[in-house]
């Protein structure tokens, strides 16, 4: 976590910090979550892309993903 902190100070602007707040967040919770934080976040990448629907969101959240057997719902 200290590694993230110091790589954060290099965001370049506001926007780009509150950016990497989010990504930092999301890769963390997916750790706490026992999931593998590279394959989950190139699935909801794909998801996105593909249309899922702004009203199933919560079915992105990493903890929806803990518990499968692959790490990755």
């Amino acid at each position: 976590m200290a590694l993230n902190r110091k790589n954060a100070l290099f965001a370049g602007s506001d926007g780009g910090a509150e950016h990497w707040a989010v990504l930092a967040s999301l890769i963390e919770t997916a750790k706490l979550n026992d999931v593998d934080p590279e394959a989950y976040l190139a699935d909801i990448i794909t998801r996105i892309v593909g249309g899922h629907p702004q009203s199933q969101i919560s079915a992105l959240m990493p903890w929806a993903y803990a518990g499968s057997a692959t790490g990755v719902a």
